[in-house]
């Protein structure tokens, strides 16, 4: 038996290996924070082309005509997105105005 006075419902659950959680509680306070996405980057972060696949982590271009060249994996803003034609920026919904339409 062990000096230890806590029971093992007390113990902390471990953490399934690669699950980012232990990332998250392992940096030290000095570390610095992520650097700043390019302008091509944000640009792309912006575009509402702008694609992340289900249970995927790297997003893509879905323009019709972009996403033949660069594909759904490895893609570079930096090679497409300075002066891409095809951008077109995300915008929040409107609300419509309250009326009674007579349709």
């Amino acid at each position: 038996m062990s000096d230890d006075p806590r029971t093992e419902t007390d113990a902390p659950a471990p953490t399934p290996e690669g699950s980012g959680a232990a990332a998250a509680t392992d940096a030290a306070p000095g570390d610095t924070p992520p650097t700043a996405l390019s302008p091509a980057a944000e640009r792309f972060r912006s575009c509402r082309w702008h694609t992340t696949p289900d249970g995927g982590s790297v997003s893509y271009c879905a323009h019709r005509d972009v996403q033949p060249f660069a594909g759904t994996s490895g893609f570079n803003p930096e090679a497409w997105c300075p002066d891409c034609k095809f951008f077109k920026a995300r915008r929040a919904p409107r609300k419509r105005p309250d009326q009674d339409w007579q349709g």
